[in-house]
């Protein structure tokens, strides 16, 4: 079965660059693309988008909480209906891009603790499915299986596509180990072994060593800030080709 490979991009923020983004967009099938309110600015995301297009890669909108300061990592409160505005500004703003690069978003994927809030509280969910059916019923949505996001992607009837992280350990309970725990980001070696795990048996070793975890996944996330990033992307996908597994776009 395929497996799609994706990385967040876009991260930079005027002169300030994140990651080598040319040379993971030679790798990966997907880039979740920063749109302003986490990390990236118009140049940047018109110069990803432009290069996406030129290396067929598919473009989604990687969205988050205006929070540049924090990188979109804390969580922040708000009503609903102000996060469903946001989350169609920002997708509305790459979509821009997007064409003007002569392609179109196909999905979306929430950033940071966007992602997390969103995967718990169905209200948050029911907002980013609500902005993207006002943008385009056609997206899809990128997110961890089993959540309130892949809940509310089936009652809005939404393509719902479940991501993997190669490059992140797992706790017990299914969910990311947060970034500041031992061992929370997995080096060149572990990341590119949890990929073959998820893509062969579905599952990944927990962070703590007390056995495995199911991971449901049609595309598998490398993030672009990790160390290392563009060579744990490539030997990731050099090891799912020896397995047998095609790494291609789910959209």
């Amino acid at each position: 079965m395929p497996l799609d490979l994706n990385s967040d991009l876009g991260e930079g923020f005027g002169p300030w660059q994140m990651g080598d983004d040319a040379a993971m967009l030679d790798i990966v099938t997907s880039a979740n693309i920063a749109c302003g309110f986490h990390a990236g600015d118009p140049s940047i995301m018109r110069r990803t988008c432009a290069l996406a297009v030129e290396k067929g890669v598919r473009i989604g909108a990687h969205v988050g909480y205006r929070d540049l300061a924090g990188f979109g990592r804390r969580e922040i409160t708000m009503d609903p209906a102000e996060l469903r505005d946001e989350v169609l500004y920002q997708i509305g703003s790459l979509g821009a891009f997007a064409k003007a690069a002569g392609d179109r978003v196909r999905y979306v994927k929430p950033h940071g603790a966007l992602y997390h809030s969103a995967a718990r509280e169905r209200r948050f969910a029911d907002a980013v499915l609500a902005a993207m059916l006002d943008y385009d019923p056609e997206l899809a949505l990128l997110g961890p299986a089993d959540s309130e996001l892949a809940h509310a992607a089936a009652a809005a009837k939404v393509r719902f596509v479940g991501e993997g992280f190669a490059d992140r350990a797992y706790t017990p309970a299914g969910t990311l180990a947060k970034r500041g725990l031992p061992g929370a980001v997995l080096d060149t070696d572990a990341a590119v072994a949890q990929a073959v795990s998820i893509a062969m048996s579905g599952s990944a070793r927990t962070v703590d060593g007390s056995g495995e975890v199911a991971v449901q996944a049609a595309s598998l996330c490398v993030h672009g800030d990790t160390p290392a990033a563009v060579e744990m992307a490539r030997l990731i996908r050099t090891a799912l080709d020896e397995v047998g597994v095609p790494v291609e776009p789910f959209v």
